[in-house]
């Protein structure tokens, strides 16, 4: 496993307290990071916290509501200092459903926390890293942004837009070392399964050419060192993680 020195930097991870979001903040921890994990789940997000030690602290935050981020960053950084990294791992799946029976409700639900909770985020950390000259975002996206899964309207657009915003805020901030990116992965065994029926992990997991799912440390591993220093030049960029571009 490749380390990446984070032992002088700050980070938050929304989505923190499980998941991919606990692998990525576990691996960020590793290298000295320290680490602020930003969760709806306020005692799983300080469980987590404990869990993992290196000072990192569990924050309660509604990515979807930008007062509750704006607070959230608040007092992320009278805990920790100012955020050099942030990685927004928050998401949820949602409802399958053909588009014509989609709830509306349920989709504009969806589209709150995936992409504008994104957008929260990296406006709220965005500012801070412009003055100081340095920063590395990294939002998680989906493949379902880049192919459309049926009977997933909802949380293909999000990730869609996910996608679409890193690329756009990659080159507003170009000109400063910071860099913004964000992996496309399949999926991976978390509680997200919860939400699903079998049949439809069943279905997922046929259209994996890999033939399996995302194992967490594998994405946590490339989340690193698109937040390390050296990672100095790529910025708006789509990093995939499919397995060989699954389409559900």
């Amino acid at each position: 496993m490749n380390s990446y020195d984070f032992s002088s930097r700050r980070a938050i991870v929304t989505g923190g307290a499980q998941g991919l979001g606990r692998a990525a903040a576990e691996r960020l921890a590793a290298g000295g990071a320290t680490v602020a994990l930003w969760d709806f789940d306020s005692d799983l997000a300080q469980a987590t916290a404990k869990e993992i030690g290196a000072g990192a602290v569990g924050v309660k935050v509604d990515v979807s509501d930008w007062s509750s981020v704006e607070e959230a960053l608040k007092e992320t950084e009278e805990a920790i200092g100012p955020v050099d990294i942030a990685v927004n791992s928050a998401g949820i799946a949602g409802a399958n459903a053909k588009v014509v029976d989609y709830d509306v409700a349920e989709f504009a639900r969806i589209v709150a926390v995936n992409l504008n909770g994104t957008f929260h985020v990296n406006r709220a950390v965005a500012r801070g890293m412009s003055e100081r000259g340095y920063g590395r975002i990294v939002n998680i996206a989906s493949v379902a942004g880049k192919e459309g899964n049926p009977n997933a309207c909802a949380y293909s657009a999000s990730k869609a837009g996910v996608i679409g915003f890193t690329k756009s805020l990659g080159k507003e901030l170009a000109d400063k070392d910071i860099a913004v990116n964000c992996v496309t992965p399949a999926a991976a065994r978390t509680r997200i399964f919860d939400q699903m029926s079998q049949e439809h992990i069943d279905f997922m997991l046929s259209k994996i050419p890999r033939g399996r799912f995302l194992e967490l440390s594998e994405a946590a591993s490339m989340i690193a060192w698109l937040c390390s220093e050296e990672n100095s030049f790529t910025t708006g960029g789509v990093f995939d993680l499919s397995g060989g571009r699954a389409t559900y």
